[in-house]
């Protein structure tokens, strides 16, 4: 890459971004730990990107992700704040004895039995009492995956699974967890619910001195930074912490780009009132901030409405998932958030965050859908001009935004990604002679066959697209959700089940400007509008005036009528 790699920082906020976080990184550390047989060329994804070096105390290389995460007090289980990979055990040790205090924390919470095997296989206690992280090959990610000697590990199970840290198997940098000890993550009360309780937080000089000290540590280390991505919880408290800290961010680094991912869990709980009112609230205070201050906005979520309708979770035709279950929720939306921010962590000729969110978010429009086809259904002796023919008219992903059904909107501006397929299917391999079933089985390269299917889809659309051979990883502990009718590689099987377990699949994903944010914001709005607020005084208390209300409802709106589908990009 020219000049280096552009490094983004990442900001995790919350404990259902926690989820998806943790899977998102457990992605990206089994795309650096390649087979030795790996089909893929290396170097399509730089993880320079998203990961910075270091070295412990002890003189050992590391490869930690650049974030900052902040979360409750109860969140973390058996991980420590520091992390386990800087620490000093002889230093622990001699403390322990000199004082008055011999506990143990990790007896508090018991190490999840898939974290111990994790450990057992990446580093070894020694008899000095000095952990020792096993070799690092090229100085990025633990050991290559070798098939002769690695024993099968212990899979998590959902029963196992209670916060984002019972799975995440990557090591962080000391300086990436942030807590926020007035707050309980587990039990009813002190409880972070409402907007202005974590707008109030980064207001506090403790915890915002702390958020720009470590924004400070890893910023001044890059060379090119292209800016932040900000992934954070819409429904609760979580989402006023989001809009403070993108707000600080857009006045500390002005000109780098700021791309904010808001998270919701699965559907609403019919039987949850307050909780269904506070998390209309939060959204829409989110939504708004969020993107006065961000070059882009995306909702993430399964669920299929922002606002207090209910509708059934979104469906994907080849998966099988729990939307109850964060940790089915998050792998999904993890897998759609490593496809489609692929144009800012390319090795060659990347789109920075800026260019991306520009070509967007014009007029106004800095809300953007997400939508994606997990696994891409490509069967092995199909091209790719037979399995985008197969899709037919219809939108070809799944909508991924809680904006409801996406049939007859419109879109503005769109950027897609597909990955994992092999080369040789990607054009047409028709004899020569043979009538051609349609004009994109005369494209020469898969890169003009999916931008000419996409103009065919979107005749007045800009699009950018891209085509990678990588595909997305899904070892554990990601979930097993697929299909029986999936091979190793996540290709469609023409033949009965082999019984391997799914390691890496194709994607499509994409991310739109479209008309359907018209419909969705404009119902959030209707729904706040109806609210008493009488009924619900204590989201007031928590620092929201009437005034605020009131404006946020009209930006709201404004941000609705942006999306209009009489709205055209084209001159």
């Amino acid at each position: 890459m020219a000049g280096g790699p552009r490094e983004v920082l990442t900001l995790q906020l919350g404990h259902f971004a926690g989820f998806v976080g943790a899977h998102w990184w457990n992605q990206q550390d089994a795309a650096l730990c390649r087979p030795t047989d790996a089909k893929e060329p290396p170097g399509e994804l730089c993880p320079d990107v998203l990961y910075r070096t270091g070295r412990t105390l002890h003189g050992q290389e590391t490869y930690t992700p650049r974030l900052i995460l902040m979360d409750l007090k109860g969140s973390l289980s058996s991980l420590k704040q520091e992390g386990g990979l800087y620490k000093d055990k002889q230093l622990d040790a001699a403390i322990a004895w000199q004082g008055k205090l011999t506990t143990h924390k990790e007896e508090i919470y018991p190490k999840n039995p898939y974290l111990q095997d994790l450990l057992s296989a990446e580093g070894v206690l020694n008899s000095d009492g000095i952990w020792r992280v096993k070799s690092i090959p090229n100085g990025k990610g633990p050991p290559p995956f070798t098939t002769a000697t690695t024993p099968k590990p212990v899979l998590p199970t959902e029963g196992s699974i209670r916060v984002w840290s019972d799975f995440l198997r990557v090591h962080l940098h000391p300086r990436s967890i942030c807590m926020i000890q007035k707050y309980n993550h587990d039990g009813e009360a002190g409880r972070l619910e409402a907007f202005g309780q974590g707008e109030s937080i980064l207001k506090e000089p403790k915890y915002l001195e702390e958020l720009e000290d470590r924004l400070h540590f890893y910023v001044e280390e890059c060379d090119y930074l292209q800016g932040f991505q900000i992934l954070c919880d819409l429904h609760n408290g979580f989402s006023g912490v989001g809009a403070k800290a993108a707000e600080l961010l857009q006045d500390e680094y002005s000109g780098r780009g700021i791309i904010t991912w808001g998270l919701l869990p699965g559907p609403y709980c019919l039987g949850e009132p307050q909780k269904n009112i506070y998390r209309l609230l939060n959204t829409a205070f989110g939504l708004v901030h969020l993107s006065a201050h961000s070059s882009l906005v995306c909702p993430l979520s399964l669920g299929g409405s922002l606002g207090l309708q209910p509708e059934p979770p979104v469906n994907f035709p080849h998966l099988q998932y729990d939307a109850a279950l964060p940790f089915h929720c998050g792998a999904i939306l993890a897998t759609a958030l490593d496809t489609v921010t692929v144009p800012y962590r390319l090795c060659s000729s990347p789109v920075s965050m800026v260019h991306l969110a520009d070509m967007l978010n014009f007029s106004g429009k800095k809300v953007v859908t997400a939508g994606a086809t997990i696994p891409f259904p490509l069967v092995p002796s199909q091209s790719l001009p037979d399995t985008l023919m197969q899709l037919g008219e219809a939108t070809p992903w799944t909508p991924l935004s809680a904006c409801g059904d996406p049939s007859g909107t419109c879109c503005f501006a769109q950027s897609v990604v597909l990955r994992g397929l092999d080369r040789a299917c990607h054009t047409s391999q028709l004899t020569p002679g043979t009538p051609l079933p349609s004009p994109l089985h005369a494209c020469t390269t898969g890169e003009e066959v999916l931008a000419q299917y996409l103009q065919q889809q979107q005749p007045r659309v800009r699009s950018s697209s891209h085509l990678l051979l990588t595909p997305c990883k899904v070892v554990p502990p990601y979930p097993y959700l697929f299909s029986s009718s999936f091979s190793q590689q996540g290709l469609v099987l023409d033949g009965p089940p082999t019984g391997a377990a799914v390691e890496s699949i194709p994607v499509l994903g994409a991310l739109c400007s479209s008309s359907s944010l018209n419909r969705a914001l404009g119902d959030l709005a209707k729904d706040l509008a109806r609210l008493d607020l009488r009924r619900w005084a204590s989201f007031m208390d928590a620092g929201v005036e009437q005034d605020d209300l009131e404006e946020t409802l009209q930006e709201l709106r404004s941000l609705a009528q942006c999306y209009q589908s009489g709205d055209s990009l084209m001159d």
